[in-house]
């Protein structure tokens, strides 16, 4: 690893961590009703919010009614948006003329998007019209990003509140999020995105003129568009010329800026971050690889400020920045490694594995990138995973795999990282023989049994998930890679899936009812059975009595507990998919560089 690659880590590391502390405070402020000169700038469109929605903000939930809300509100969300993509032909804001969406992908793309997952089984601008990305994918963006933000902010409550029977309003919450903290940040975001090049235009698709025209082959085509075949039922080909080419274009910056903040991750064109009308230029790269991270580490903060102990929002912090810098390693001193089979072709490796990979970001933004896309449960990326190294691609599924609590989505992140808390100071109780405490609140078998859900739950649908993948015909038969690669590229995909998270290995047929139908259950039931668990934690947290710290309770800010915490992140995630790492990742590398 060489001394310029660990810089550029270190200020991507530092430059997150000093935004920390002020975006984390202005949150909090946020969420306590103490708004600052910005926010009082939004308050208007607050209230306005308000009134079109008939909401009573002075009006609180118990998490019975919260989390009938945030179901109330997803299923209207599904449903526009699986109204927008049939009927997409018919809309506005469509100069490529593009068709409406099928029904099962657009089954698969609107249970995406309102879960936060944004997995992509299409080419965005192939697929979707700048109607469909603005009104239905971006106002997803938004919204799904701030159900999660809403739903760790009522079980921030939980801890906070002493014998209360309400966790707050989903709507007041849902509504503070979006306006602002996610609708500033994505502003200037987008700003500094087209100040870069970025494409941000309402023009049609553009045909510019080949530099150097291209010969190449295809079939002939009648009037109507069908192939020409010979006797033998065979394709005629005919040489054709191409001198001019379409560049896609359309709103981009304004989706980019919000699937980054947001931790969404749908990319506005095919190859996501790697195209350069996405992410044209280091400066770019950077921007967007900090906003990746930038809400869910300020969420620590934020988090600490809100239940009176800051030491507690910096533990949770330290845990995730220790985790997050150990996997990047391992993912940096994998893809930097000799890949044996580029090399046996003569291939320059000496850089390392650059296959997959852009030129102008090189391996260590690629892996930066990789690490913390999926630490995030963000998705979008900058490189193919697909062609990363055998142990240089377990990083990325391994980090989606332990829950996505490692950052994690914004709110998601952290409400599961706190689900583990619960997990770790209830087992450290019963070493101990004493009843075990977080933030003065007993944990008791409620918690435990709804925290067991809530870990359980995406591993469930993850395994089974694979297992009927690789079983069913029409997904198996569209693997290109029979070998543990293959395998490899199956259970990524619906780690991916069920953790939120939205990236892919590719390499097989994504985009077919089978598999449309498939993922859509496993986002539903990895999404939802972490949510409404953590909201009746939320619940049974706000109404218990506060128990005082004695010298027999266990510190949960110190170095010790923080050890204990990610050892039962990673344990946890070890003990659940070993075996299925094993046939995959494990067994291919043992395959390429032990064979």
């Amino acid at each position: 690893m060489t001394s310029w690659t660990i810089i550029q880590f270190l200020i991507y590391l530092a430059v997150l961590l000093l935004c920390v502390k002020p975006l984390g405070s202005y949150m909090a402020g946020v969420y306590e009703g103490r708004l600052s000169r910005l926010g009082k700038l939004f308050h208007p469109l607050e209230k306005l919010i308000y009134r079109l929605g008939g909401i009573k903000a002075d009006l609180e939930m118990n998490w019975k009614q919260y989390a009938t809300a945030m179901l109330m509100f997803h299923v209207a969300g599904f449903v526009v948006l699986y109204l927008i993509q049939r009927f997409q032909g018919m809309l506005p804001l469509n100069p490529a003329q593009l068709g409406a969406v099928t029904p099962d992908c657009s089954f698969n793309t609107a249970i995406s998007f309102i879960t936060n997952t944004n997995w992509q089984g299409y080419g965005g601008e192939t697929t979707m019209s700048y109607f469909t990305q603005m009104s239905g994918l971006t106002v997803q963006n938004f919204v799904s990003a701030a159900s999660g933000m809403a739903i760790l902010v009522a079980l921030i409550r939980g801890f906070a509140r002493k014998q209360a029977n309400s966790i707050g309003n989903f709507w007041v919450d849902l509504t503070r999020s979006t306006v602002y903290i996610l609708l500033p940040l994505s502003i200037v975001l987008t700003l500094g995105l087209v100040s870069q090049g970025v494409v941000q235009t309402m023009k049609p698709y553009v045909s510019v003129a080949l530099l150097q025209p291209v010969t190449m082959d295809q079939p002939k085509l009648d009037d109507q568009g069908h192939p020409v075949k010979d006797t033998d039922d065979q394709p005629v080909m005919e040489q054709v010329t191409i001198k001019e080419q379409t560049l896609a274009v359309g709103p981009a910056a304004s989706q980019i800026a919000i699937k980054e903040l947001g931790t969404n991750g749908g990319g506005y064109f095919n190859v996501n971050s790697a195209h350069p009308f996405e992410n044209a230029t280091p400066l770019c790269n950077f921007l967007e690889m900090l906003s990746i991270l930038l809400i869910p580490a300020a969420l620590c903060y934020t988090f600490g400020k809100m239940v009176g102990d800051t030491r507690q929002g910096w533990a949770l912090l330290i845990t995730m920045v220790v985790v997050f810098v150990a996997a990047w390693v391992g993912c940096q001193m994998a893809e930097q490694n000799t890949h044996p089979q580029l090399a046996s072709l003569g291939v320059d490796t000496a850089v390392g594995n650059m296959e997959g990979k852009e030129a102008r970001f090189g391996v260590a933004n690629s892996t930066i990138w990789a690490t913390a896309t999926t630490c995030a449960s963000n998705g979008s990326v900058n490189s193919m995973h697909d062609s990363y190294t055998p142990l240089g691609g377990l990083i990325p599924m391994l980090l989606m795999q332990l829950g996505e609590v490692i950052f994690g989505g914004v709110g998601s992140g952290l409400y599961g990282l706190l689900v583990f808390v619960l997990i770790t100071v209830f087992i450290a109780g019963l070493m101990v023989g004493r009843t075990p405490e977080y933030l003065g609140k007993k944990v008791e078998a409620f918690e435990m049994k709804m925290s067991s859900l809530a870990v359980l739950a995406p591993a469930l649908a993850v395994l089974v998930g694979t297992a009927i993948a690789v079983m069913t015909t029409q997904i198996n038969a569209s693997i290109c890679n029979p070998l543990p690669h293959g395998f490899s590229q199956a259970l990524y995909a619906f780690s991916s899936a069920s953790n939120n998270n939205g990236s892919a290995f590719a390499g097989f047929g994504a985009n077919n009812p089978t598999m449309n139908l498939l993922l859509g259950l496993v986002m539903l039931l990895g999404r939802f059975w972490v949510k409404i668990p953590v909201i009746a934690l939320a619940g049974a947290l706000a109404s218990k009595k506060y128990v005082p710290t004695t010298d027999g309770t266990l510190p949960t800010h110190t170095p010790l507990f923080i050890g204990l915490l990610i050892s039962m992140v990673l344990i946890v995630g070890a003990l659940i998919f070993i075996p299925a790492l094993a046939l995959g990742p494990i067994a291919e590398h043992m395959e390429v560089f032990a064979g």
